[in-house]
């Protein structure tokens, strides 16, 4: 990674020490299970349980036939473009959205990137290693880390912001985010996690009227494609050619652009819509159990959360991190986010019976971290 450092401002535009100093940037919640006992309940990384759905793998399974021919996303590029209402000229296809975030470090000449932590680290990192001087501007604790459009330096030629945003799970409102948008500004709208929101309520993915707006959607949270890398950026068409200008020949494989195809369609899309609605019922779940142990052991809950994941606050959390650990949970640490410091932790939402044995683990946890 650059050794660059980078600026950082408070959400009332004061600045203080940037750099990466601190931030591991390139730490993501499958090093926390990473070479795991297979007993260990995973809580740490954010893709829906249970998935792919069956039929979702049969439908993978068989575009394997075709492997001897070079990948031909004309067919995909058209379902997702459909899926949004918008023109086939407005969509690329991605490795993942995080190939996305490659090339927009290396399309885009900005002269003052900004990124509005705490948020998915990978904007930052990709930036960086492109020879951007990154600025931070870091949301309030004390304002639920909801967005400040006043901290962001009005001359920001690239803005990046997540929505909903991991980790804090926070949903922006769409005309706050869209009121970001500047003349000659390229406006970054990571959606990676908008799939789980009931309704896509606050999405900006099929907006054509708000200029310089990118937004990146990722296909492999809601369908447990991880593995697979597929997902897709959402622009104007001169901001899409350039970025399939830096981009590799053939980036998406067969088997993804049939998973991105099928996940278009209106019975998955009915679907995900379901499983969005489980989710919210099983985050509240969640909230309410923590909601049990915030007075005896000063567990606060990050809210009001709309993704499927909760941010928690807890006294000694690097410890009890550990001691979940041997307990049979992994949880992903908090102190990787810029924003954020060492007594975080972030927990992907299960079913109320997972969350129902992690609050048992966790009370014990905090109970043998603090004797």
């Amino acid at each position: 990674m650059s050794a660059e450092p980078s600026a950082e401002l408070t959400a009332e535009g004061s600045a203080v020490d940037g750099g990466s100093a601190g931030f591991d940037l390139r730490h993501h919640g499958d090093a926390e299970v990473r070479g795991a006992d297979a007993a260990l309940t995973d809580l740490a990384v954010n893709v829906r349980a249970g998935t792919p759905p069956v039929w979702l793998k049969t439908h993978i399974a068989a575009s394997l036939d075709g492997l001897a021919a070079y990948p031909d996303g004309r067919a995909a590029r058209e379902a997702v473009a459909a899926r949004h209402g918008l023109p086939v000229g407005r969509v690329l296809l991605t490795a993942g959205a995080a190939e996305a975030f490659v090339l927009l470090a290396r399309a885009i000449p900005a002269r003052r990137p900004v990124v509005v932590h705490p948020q998915f680290t990978e904007p930052e990192a990709a930036l960086r290693d492109a020879g951007h001087l990154v600025e931070r501007v870091v949301l309030a604790e004390r304002d639920g880390f909801r967005l400040t459009p006043a901290a962001v330096p009005e001359d920001a030629d690239l803005v990046v912001i997540g929505n909903p945003t991991n980790p804090t799970s926070v949903l922006h409102p769409a005309d706050a985010v869209a009121g970001l948008a500047r003349p000659g500004r390229t406006l970054v709208v990571d959606e990676a996690f908008m799939d789980a929101v009931p309704g896509e309520s606050e999405s900006l993915a099929a907006r054509t009227d708000v200029p310089g707006l990118v937004v990146l959607r990722s296909l492999t949270k809601t369908w447990g494609l991880a593995g697979l890398r597929i997902g897709y950026v959402l622009a104007e068409p001169d901001t899409i050619a350039a970025l399939e200008r830096v981009q590799p020949l053939w980036p998406v494989s067969s088997p993804a652009l049939a998973a991105a195809e099928a996940c278009c369609t209106p019975s998955a899309l009915a679907e995900a819509a379901r499983a969005a609605d489980r989710t919210a019922a099983d985050r509240a779940h969640l909230a309410d159990r923590l909601a049990e142990l915030a007075e005896s052991a000063e567990v606060r809950v990050c809210g009001p959360a709309a993704g499927p994941f909760l941010l928690i606050r807890v006294v000694g959390a690097a410890a009890i991190r550990t001691r979940l650990r041997e307990l049979g949970f992994a949880v992903r640490r908090g102190d990787t986010f810029p924003g954020l410091g060492p007594e975080w932790l972030r927990l992907a939402v299960r079913d109320r019976a997972t969350t129902d044995r992690f609050v048992i683990a966790l009370t014990k946890a905090i109970a043998d971290t603090s004797a």
